[in-house]
């Protein structure tokens, strides 16, 4: 089955990476979260390391621009099929790395694309 991973994902649960993880879960996707914070979101546990990741179909992304580049190498490694940046998270230098290393880029919502059936 295939694995989403949500970059960013917070405790906070007024943030909309931490309603992805609930949604993700209640579509009965597998899901696991990065985050700044280590904690839980229902049976998700968020970890800080990206290393502790793998077999990741899916990666939907909740950090910001500035954020970004200090994981494009460690995203790469993990290989994803698809890159989904969530409003807020465009960056056209990282859609080209992505691409250029043969993984889809796609700007859009997860939270609409869960709900329209598009996911």
């Amino acid at each position: 089955m295939r694995k989403t991973l949500v970059l960013g994902a917070s405790l906070k649960s007024n943030r909309y990476s931490n309603l992805a993880v609930k949604r993700l879960r209640n579509h009965n996707i597998i899901t696991e979260a990065f985050g700044l914070k280590e904690g839980n979101i229902g049976d998700v546990q968020i970890k800080t390391n990206l290393s502790d990741f793998q077999n990741i179909h899916t990666v939907t992304l909740y950090m910001n621009r500035s954020r970004q580049p200090d994981l494009y190498g460690g995203l790469l490694k993990l290989r994803p099929q698809r890159v989904i940046f969530n409003p807020g998270t465009e960056n056209p230098e990282f859609y080209k790395l992505l691409e250029d290393n043969g993984i889809e880029v796609l700007v859009a919502c997860t939270l609409v694309l869960l709900s329209t059936g598009q996911y």
